[in-house]
C-alpha cells in the first residue's frame, strides 16, 4: 500500500508545488516508486514534472469526473523518474459539477484504489485553498505535509489549516494525520525567520522535520526548464535540501524504508 502525503496549505506561494516536485523527483532518485498527482488548476506541478499541460488529452479532472482511470491519464515525467497525473485549467470547473455528486469528496480516493502495489509514494500537490478539490486530496491521503514559510502570517493560516485536518478526519478520513511540517524559503539572517521556527517546534514538536528548505536561486529557475533542481543542478543547497528531506522521510517510515 502506498504511502499517500497531500502536501497542503492554503496560503499560496509556500513552496508547495516546488517540494511536491523536488520531493518526488528525491524519492525517486533514493529508489521509490513515485506518483505525484497535480490537483492544481495552475498544474505549476505538471509543467515543473516536464509534461506540458496544452498537450495533454485527459487530465486529473477526467479521472474526478468519472471519465478516465487514473492508470490511462498517467504520464511520465520526462526529467524526473517519476509518474505524473497531470492537471489543466479545467480542472477548475471540477468543483461546479461534482457538488450534486454522491461522494464528491471521495473520488480521488476511489481513483487510487486501483494503483494500489504500483506505487511506493504518491504525493497530491494541492490548491492554495480550502476547496473541494484539497478535501478530496485530505480524504486520500494517509497523511498531510504542510511547507511554510517562516513568517507571521504563515502562523496565523496556519490554524485554518489544521482545523480543517481535524473535520476531515472525524468526518471522511478517520486515519489522517500530520505527517510533517517543512520549513521552506529559510533565510538564516531572518531573525523573524528564526521566532518562527521556535514558535512551530514548542507546538508540534518532532511533527516539523529536521530539514529545512533554504531560499535558493536553482530551485526558483528549474521550473522554467521543466525540470526539479536535482536534474537542473544537483550541486545546488536546493537540490541537496530536498534529498535530505527525502531521507529524512524515509528514515521515519521504518529501517525497511530508509535510503
Amino acid at each position: 500500500m502506498p504511502k499517500i502525503l497531500a502536501v497542503t496549505n492554503q496560503k499560496g506561494g509556500v513552496g508547495k508545488t516546488t517540494t511536491t516536485v523536488n520531493l518526488a523527483a528525491s524519492l525517486a532518485v533514493r529508489g521509490r516508486r513515485v506518483l505525484l498527482i497535480d490537483l492544481d488548476p495552475q498544474a505549476n506541478a505538471t509543467m515543473g514534472a516536464g509534461v506540458d499541460k496544452r498537450a495533454v488529452r485527459e487530465t486529473v479532472y477526467d479521472v474526478l469526473l468519472g471519465r478516465a482511470p487514473l492508470d490511462r491519464v498517467e504520464q511520465r515525467s520526462p526529467s524526473g523518474g517519476f509518474a505524473v497525473i497531470p492537471a489543466n485549467r479545467e480542472l477548475a470547473g471540477a468543483e461546479v459539477e461534482l457538488v450534486d455528486e454522491a461522494h464528491r469528496e471521495a473520488r480521488l480516493k476511489q481513483a487510487l484504489a486501483a494503483v494500489d502495489g504500483r506505487f511506493d509514494y504518491v504525493l497530491i500537490d494541492c490548491p492554495p485553498a480550502l476547496n473541494l478539490l484539497t478535501v478530496n486530496a485530505l480524504c486520500a491521503a494517509r497523511a498531510v505535509m504542510i511547507p511554510m514559510q517562516c513568517e507571521y502570517y504563515a502562523l496565523e493560516g496556519l490554524s485554518d489549516l489544521v482545523q480543517t485536518i481535524k473535520k476531515v478526519r472525524a468526518h471522511l478520513n478517520p486515519t489522517l494525520e500530520i505527517e510533517g511540517l517543512l520549513l521552506t524559503m529559510f533565510d538564516p539572517r531572518n531573525m523573524l525567520g528564526a521566532q518562527v521556527s521556535e514558535q512551530l517546534k514548542r507546538h508540534f514538536g518532532e511533527k516539523v522535520y529536521r530539514t529545512v528548505i533554504p531560499r535558493n536561486i536553482r530551485l526558483a529557475e528549474a521550473p522554467s526548464y521543466g525540470m526539479p533542481a536535482l536534474y537542473h543542478d544537483k550541486q545546488s543547497k536546493g537540490a541537496a535540501a530536498y534529498l535530505a528531506l527525502a531521507d529524512e522521510i524515509l528514515a521515519r517510515s521504518g529501517p525497511e524504508a530508509a535510503p
